[in-house]
């Protein structure tokens, strides 16, 4: 008997006390808000009827302290977000500040940076157009495309105005030549730059009239 007795105290006992601080835990947390919720509430005509054996007063009292607890559980997560957010940002400028100490680093780091901002931030017209130029040698021609107007001093160099024009290799794109060309040497194309990579990185295979290949029959 006093066997059966231990073994009933020792499964109960740690379930009353989780209960216990669990109730004690939602208490502590919703009665600062329990009295404005639940008349919020009572005055919307919200949760004042019956719920079994609950009475619409009971009713109206636990669905304050579930509604206080969701608001708790969304103010906390949000609150963890903004402060992650503003220790992650913080974090980045402070490495910003540290990387823009370190000589030699640095001059590598701003110029990477600034390229990064060119392409992404500053000028959303970039790398946009497709054209084709004469390349290596007149009467030859290549895609490129067009990043923006060349540095004034090469402009006022030969008295005209030029575009600077990415040329990129085959069949590795993230290589390539950077050149400048007058407005009248450069034909402007109708494509989208994707559609100019592709071309470029199949080597012409995929062209933007066949997109892809259809591969032949076998003969019988």
């Amino acid at each position: 008997m006093k066997k059966y007795l231990v073994t009933g105290l020792v499964i109960l006992l740690p379930l009353a006390v989780t209960i216990a601080i669990v109730v004690f835990i939602v208490d502590f947390l919703t009665k600062p808000f329990i009295g404005i919720v639940s008349g919020f509430l009572q005055d919307m005509n919200l949760l004042n009827k019956g719920f079994l054996f609950l009475t619409p007063e009971q009713v109206v009292l636990y669905g304050s302290k579930l509604l206080i607890l969701l608001c708790l559980v969304l103010f906390t997560f949000l609150l963890g977000m903004i402060a992650r957010w503003f220790f992650f940002k913080a974090l980045i400028n402070l490495s910003d500040k540290i990387l823009h100490r370190i000589p030699l680093v640095n001059k590598v780091y701003k110029t990477t940076q600034e390229i990064i901002k060119t392409i992404f931030v500053t000028d959303k017209s970039s790398f946009k157009q497709v054209v084709m130029v004469p390349f290596p040698k007149g009467g030859s021609y290549v895609m490129g495309l067009v990043s923006r107007e060349s540095p004034k001093v090469c402009c006022e160099g030969v008295g005209e105005e030029l575009y600077s024009v990415l040329v990129p290799t085959t069949p590795n794109p993230t290589t390539g030549f950077l050149l400048m060309y007058k407005k009248e040497e450069m034909i402007f194309l109708d494509l989208k730059p994707e559609q100019a990579i592709k071309y470029i990185v199949s080597c012409g295979v995929i062209t933007p009239e066949h997109p892809t290949q259809i591969p032949e029959e076998p003969a019988p």
